[in-house]
């Protein structure tokens, strides 16, 4: 199936909470890459997207012609130490039928992007050490493997992998302790 014209949004919860909402619980429900058992309920996609604009995270929406969101991409806090303030942890999550267009790629050149304009110095990706196709977009885009956690996530009867890849960006220009 082919996409057509996209476009690229700031996702807001007024907008795009439901769509957000089916991609997460259909990942949850049929895949690895989140590590939860259980969909989640709209007001918990509700007080997500509000922590995000707490703490100005991003979230990277992509868009049908129609104005259908395809998939999003985003980062918040690695770790809640004050040290770790130049580290962010990124997802990015694509519905059924965006997977294979070309998409992931995309969505992650933006978020990275964006993360250098906001003076973030590492990205993490924790993935799932089976998926590949996610692993071949982050190392194409400048990821490389940091280290793999062994047998740290359970689902589906069996035990998970998580790999942890790493990008190091030139920014911020002027880093400060504190």
């Amino acid at each position: 199936m082919s996409i057509g014209a996209i476009q690229f949004v700031e996702c807001s919860f007024e907008r795009h909470g439901t769509s957000v909402l089916e991609i997460l619980n259909e990942i949850i429900l049929n895949s690895t890459a989140v590590y939860d058992y259980q969909p989640r309920a709209l007001p918990s996609v509700e007080a997500w997207f509000h922590a995000k604009a707490e703490r100005n995270d991003p979230c990277i929406g992509v868009e049908d012609a129609g104005g259908r969101l395809l998939g999003y991409a985003t980062y918040g806090a690695f770790r809640s130490w004050p040290a770790y303030k130049y580290t962010v942890e990124l997802s990015i999550h694509l519905a059924p039928e965006a997977r294979g267009q070309g998409l992931g790629p995309r969505l992650l050149a933006r978020l990275i992007d964006t993360a250098h304009d906001r003076g973030v110095h590492v990205m993490v990706a924790g993935i799932d050490a089976s998926n590949t196709r996610s692993i071949a977009v982050h190392e194409r885009l400048g990821f490389r493997l940091a280290g793999t956690v062994r047998e740290c996530g359970f689902k589906f009867g069996r035990w998970l992998d998580l790999a942890l890849y790493q990008r190091t960006l030139s920014s911020p220009a002027h880093p400060v302790d504190g």
